[in-house]
């Protein structure tokens, strides 16, 4: 279809505005080029923009085919539209994609409110090193929002108390072994007795990888956390990631992007600072969506609101996600 058909077509959305706005899940109409399979047609439509896309609708609330007789039409998912909030401010009732943090780190990302498959309680869900301070937390442990590197201070913004965390297994740890302590404290004496600088130090080496980086918080009041995350809405459930599958997020530092998924079943050595690393197994790698205090984000299909994974890591051309359905199954929790 022709570009000089744009007013033919505009007339058209014109004439069907009231009957296509009021539709329930429409959230805007306007004139644009078909898509199929996220890629653009040389077919001017009236594009409807709905919240989600559904089969679950009254027979009144499907969107026709044509309109006018020979005018397409096309649906486009766009989540919840809203005016835009600051992801790094305080924000009452708190939705994901937002600052958050444990008092003692810096910032993360409030990924997305869930709920213990045992009580059914509501609860945070972001990674460990947001949440549990990459294992140096206690259960109970203030949780901040927004971070402490926006503002947030324990006095005043507390949110949540930690719940939970599954434990990061770093490459090397402290070596607890008597036998090596004992080997090494002699070591150490005879260097210092023979005047070397250098010291002997026992470390424990690890044995297999980590699947997900992870931690729950509890509300304080229930009502200050939302079920929606900012630009993308509500989670409706899960999908494996498959590559190719684009993908999107909202995040405390970068906000809403998306990406492409361009490895499954990736082994990932991930670095935590100070000399610690931690290798993590069957994980999914996208391209370029975030950077440092996006982690904890939820990564959602780009064509419905399902989830994919648990961002928690990354470079400036690579972003590493947890498998979402990992991440439910070991902390036991559902949407």
């Amino acid at each position: 279809m022709e570009s000089n058909l744009i007013p033919q077509v505009t007339q058209a959305k014109q004439n069907n505005l009231h009957a296509l706005i009021t539709k329930p899940n429409v959230v805007g109409v306007g004139v644009g080029f078909k898509q199929s399979k996220g890629q653009k047609l040389d077919v001017l439509s009236v594009v409807c923009l709905v919240t989600q896309k559904t089969s679950d609708l009254p027979p009144n609330g499907h969107i026709p085919y044509m309109l006018d007789e020979d005018i397409p039409t096309d649906v486009i998912q766009v989540g919840e539209i809203t005016a835009f909030q600051s992801n790094t401010g305080r924000v009452r009732p708190a939705p994901g994609g937002i600052s958050i943090g444990h008092y003692a780190i810096t910032a993360g990302t409030l990924g997305v409110v869930v709920k213990d498959k045992i009580t059914g309680d509501r609860l945070i869900l972001s990674n460990n090193h947001v949440l549990a301070n990459s294992n140096n937390a206690q259960e109970g442990d203030a949780i901040i929002q927004p971070g402490d590197a926006d503002g947030g201070r324990v006095a005043t913004d507390t949110i949540a108390h930690l719940e939970r965390f599954e434990p990061i297994r770093f490459n090397s740890e402290p070596g607890t072994c008597s036998l090596a302590n004992f080997y090494a404290e002699i070591g150490n004496f005879l260097a210092k007795v023979l005047g070397s600088s250098h010291r002997l130090k026992v470390v424990a080496e690890q044995d297999g990888g980590n699947h997900i980086d992870a931690a729950l918080a509890r509300p304080i009041n229930d009502a200050d956390v939302l079920d929606d995350i900012l630009n993308i809405g509500v989670i409706d459930g899960t999908i494996p990631a498959t590559l190719g599958m684009t993908v999107r997020k909202t995040g405390r530092t970068t906000g809403y992007t998306t990406g492409t998924i361009n490895l499954l079943d990736a082994t990932i050595n991930v670095s935590y600072g100070t000399n610690r690393v931690a290798r993590f197994d069957g994980q999914i790698v996208a391209g370029a969506m975030s950077q440092g205090g996006d982690s904890g984000s939820l990564v959602v299909d780009g064509n419905s609101n399902k989830a994919v994974g648990l961002l928690f890591a990354g470079s400036n051309s690579t972003t590493i996600l947890n498998p979402i359905q990992d991440v439910l199954d070991t902390l036991q929790i559902e949407f």
